[in-house]
């Protein structure tokens, strides 16, 4: 995990306190990710992590305290963000 992302990591962990370490982790991970693949094959010239972190930012700000919820709607991701024994809270 880069610097970007730790930090969003930190943001997400303070957001929700339903996701456990290890599940907001792959939250910041899956939207980086997910956020970069979009832009390249939308034939976007990249911009750097510095514009990436900015828009996961939004999507943690917005959307952070309720992620947990997503698993319900999208099985396909469910054996990705089930919960785990590292619960934080």
């Amino acid at each position: 995990m880069n610097e970007y992302q730790q930090k969003l990591y930190e943001l997400l962990v303070k957001k929700n306190d339903k996701l456990s370490a290890g599940q907001a982790q792959t939250w910041i991970e899956l939207l980086w990710e997910d956020f970069e693949a979009t832009y390249a094959k939308a034939g976007r010239e990249y911009k750097g992590s510095e514009m990436t972190e900015r828009i996961v930012r939004q999507w943690v700000e917005n959307y952070g305290s309720r992620l947990h919820e997503f698993v319900a709607n999208n099985p396909k991701y469910k054996h990705l963000l089930e919960q785990d024994k590292n619960k934080l809270n």
